[in-house]
């Protein structure tokens, strides 16, 4: 299960973020306790008047080659569980996601 859904606009991400994490990176995909699955993303932003934030909206406009103003945050703004949106041709998001998630996978954890 990917932790993306496509629309007709884009795509909209569900990700678990750290911030203070070393660097700005992915993690792969990890389950939730609850079945749910995300995308592991780290930053080295503190999570401190909303730096973590537009961290993680930077790194995923870069990762996925597309203007900062197509991403969106949806939820999550004081949480580490967030839900981004991303506006753009869905396949080919879908497939720059498929390939940052690839890198590392993991199991679940609660």
């Amino acid at each position: 299960m990917v932790p993306w859904r496509i629309s007709t606009t884009g795509v909209s991400i569900a990700l678990r973020v750290t911030p203070r994490g070393g660097r700005d990176d992915f993690d792969g995909i990890e389950q939730l306790s609850d079945g749910r699955s995300v995308l592991k993303v780290r930053v080295r932003a503190v999570a401190d008047g909303g730096e973590a934030n537009r961290a993680v909206l930077a790194l995923l406009a870069k990762s996925l080659g597309v203007p900062k103003a197509s991403v969106t945050l949806l939820s999550g703004a004081t949480s580490r569980l967030k839900q981004i949106a991303v506006e753009g041709d869905p396949a080919r998001l879908a497939e720059a996601l498929r390939q940052l998630a690839s890198a590392k996978s993991t199991g679940m954890r609660n």
